[in-house]
């Protein structure tokens, strides 16, 4: 039987690569990586010539059971992401609880993690967080994951990719109210950034701005107790961007009005008559 190895890879900086991870992709039978494009810069970096298999979230259903197969044969695989720790938002880990199913010993080689490294330099609270990865694309399951969060009081986690950023900050203020947010980017690279703000702040840069590399949002969680201070307009806004999320009017003045105290009814009349103004 062979062994599944699960090798973190650096998330920029290719000096964080550790010596053990390195030893353990010379010395494995085959590489099973998420883009064998990116991996293959990697491995060249290194001089490593193990051969490389593609395993991702297109292929998985079948790729899965073929290293499975290999690795009851008694072959060793080495699976790894773009960058950073494989299975964290990540299909590899499919392919580990079908090891673990099936008998094959799975052991960890770590590497750096973007979200942590992000909250170790964001100055948010981190005492207690919770990591969300990466909103859905789909409406109806984004607006959901939202709203399940909008009591949460421990700090929140994000992962987003540059050409969704926009959005993902208008619907975080959308169903969150403002809040404060550190924005990570490119990090252990030469243009690491860290950027601390609002949530309505943020949300506004970013209408004009292109943002570049990729982004680890950092949300401060409900404060304990807290009430938030609302006027009727502000109240509309958030109803009109919660609307284009995709949400329905109703259901938005429904959800405004358990946020804020006003009246659904006033809540979804100023909202009909912004747009009819528009």
């Amino acid at each position: 039987m062979g062994k599944l190895y699960v090798v973190g890879t650096p998330i920029g900086n290719l000096n964080d690569w550790s010596p053990r991870a390195e030893k353990t992709l010379r010395e494995v039978d085959f590489i099973a990586a998420e883009d064998t494009r990116v991996t293959l810069k990697l491995l060249n970096k290194f001089d490593i010539h193990t051969p490389l298999l593609s395993y991702h979230d297109h292929n998985r259903a079948g790729r899965g059971p073929e290293i499975l197969a290999r690795l009851q044969q008694g072959e060793s695989c080495a699976l790894v992401t773009d960058a950073g720790m494989p299975a964290i938002s990540d299909p590899g880990e499919d392919l580990v609880r079908l090891c673990q199913e099936n008998g094959v010993e799975v052991e960890s080689v770590p590497g750096p993690v973007a979200f942590a490294t992000a909250l170790a330099v964001s100055g948010m609270p981190a005492g207690r967080f919770t990591f969300e990865g990466f909103l859905s694309v789909n409406k109806q399951s984004r607006n959901k994951h939202l709203q399940s969060l909008q009591n949460e009081t421990r700090t929140m986690l994000f992962y987003e990719a540059p050409h969704k950023l926009a959005a993902t900050l208008r619907d975080l203020y959308a169903a969150l109210g403002d809040r404060d947010i550190a924005l990570c980017r490119e990090l252990t690279k030469l243009h690491e950034q860290v950027i601390r703000t609002t949530l309505s702040q943020a949300a506004t840069l970013y209408e004009t701005q292109k943002p570049l590399g990729e982004f680890v949002l950092i949300v401060a969680g409900k404060p304990e107790q807290a009430q938030q201070h609302f006027t009727l307009s502000e109240a509309v806004d958030l109803v009109l961007q919660l609307t284009q999320g995709g949400m329905a009017l109703s259901a938005a003045a429904k959800e405004v009005s358990a946020q804020t105290g006003f009246q659904k009814g006033a809540l979804y009349k100023q909202a009909v008559q912004r747009q009819s103004e528009n």
